[in-house]
């Protein structure tokens, strides 16, 4: 039998650890993070989402997320509001991550925590453990890169992203619950909802110029973007941070999708971000994340080897990642915002349609 790896116990890397030890394989796990922990993601977990977790046996009733089935968007004080063609869920990654790594172990896998999976010119090694084999591969290490596989990016890598937890005032609590709000400002734009226990995730994208403006402190940042958004001075106002300090990121290759090459290793299927980064805005990234892992595991169990794996897959999430990238570019624009937000006042349900176009299309789903 196949020696089978995961790097990564992240979403994608939990998904497919469930799928192939559903299928019986023998499949070892390698997650560097040795308890749970958070991470920066906008934590919305949409319909298709929660049917691949169903799929893999994962109940989410117990984990207390909260759900979320209308939209708003915001520029300066002017508010859309509408509801969204699904229902969506807030649950943080935390969580999700630590239920699907136990699920995977619950169906036979292997899970090694606290371990650094490292590649060299002469294999593979994990820390502690000492020099591996594996006949196959499953890169799932989200928006890290692993030394000699980079991502082949292009994409302009010029914002860095924070995420911060919020207990809010209870009538912000209140208006809050069962919306995601999409807060537009020049340069950027930020997520706010609900997750479990009532906590408010913030999640947002500045430009380096605009963070190095408010010289490299997250307290000026803040301060900066309330004063752009008086609704997210509303929002905050009397909320207390619930994390000593933000999670950040920088770097992210957005709109990066893999695409096979010649020099690829043939025994390696890259699964999540390693596969394709699509905008945050669109809630969609947790999606792609296990619609990747399901295809892989498919693909895998089917014969299929990673090249053509990895054409299909991007033949398969290519639209909604080229379409998110459009939609930001307007998002971003000082002069094109206005027009944008004019639009969606007059015809809200457009914005549902775009959440539609920025979705895993159903024809492909595994």
């Amino acid at each position: 039998m196949n020696r089978l790896v995961i790097a990564g116990g992240g979403l994608a890397g939990g998904a497919v650890a469930c799928a192939l030890a559903q299928a019986g394989r023998g499949v070892t796990l390698i997650e560097r993070e040795a308890a749970p922990a958070h991470k920066i993601c906008g934590e919305f977990l949409s319909t298709e989402a929660q049917a691949y977790l169903a799929k893999l046996g994962l109940d989410l009733a117990p984990l207390g997320g909260h759900e979320i089935s209308h939209l708003r968007l915001i520029r300066g004080r002017s508010v859309v509001t509408t509801a969204l063609p699904f229902r969506g869920l807030g649950l943080t990654r935390k969580t999700l991550d630590e239920a699907l790594l136990r699920h995977a172990a619950g169906l036979g896998a292997e899970i090694l925590r606290g371990q650094a999976l490292r590649r060299s010119d002469s294999g593979w090694d994990i820390t502690g453990v000492g020099a591996i084999a594996p006949d196959i591969m499953f890169l799932a290490t989200g928006k890290h890169e692993m030394r000699l596989l980079p991502r082949k990016t292009r994409a302009k890598r010029d914002l860095v992203g924070f995420k911060m937890y919020y207990r809010l005032a209870p009538d912000q609590l209140a208006a809050l619950s069962h919306h995601i709000e999409l807060i537009m400002f020049e340069g950027g734009y930020a997520g706010l909802q609900l997750v479990e226990d009532d906590q408010a995730n913030l999640c947002f994208l500045v430009e380096r110029k605009r963070l190095k403006q408010a010289g490299g402190q997250f307290d000026r940042l803040m301060a900066n973007l309330q004063q752009a958004s008086p609704h997210l001075a509303a929002r905050l106002a009397c909320a207390c941070p619930h994390l000593p300090a933000p999670l950040t990121i920088a770097n992210v290759p957005y709109g990066f999708i893999h695409h096979h090459a010649p020099t690829d290793a043939p025994n390696i299927y890259r699964l999540g971000d390693q596969a394709g980064v699509i905008q945050s805005f669109t809630g969609d990234g947790m999606s792609i994340a296990l619609h990747s892992a399901a295809l892989a595991a498919q693909s895998f169990l089917a014969g299929v080897p990673p090249a053509a794996f990895h054409r299909r897959l991007a033949g398969d999430i290519s639209g909604q990642i080229g379409r998110a990238n459009a939609l930001y570019r307007l998002m971003t624009l000082k002069f094109a915002q206005p027009a944008l937000f004019g639009l969606a006042r007059a015809w809200p349900r457009g914005l549902g349609l775009a959440a539609q176009l920025t979705r895993v299309p159903p024809a492909v789903r595994v």
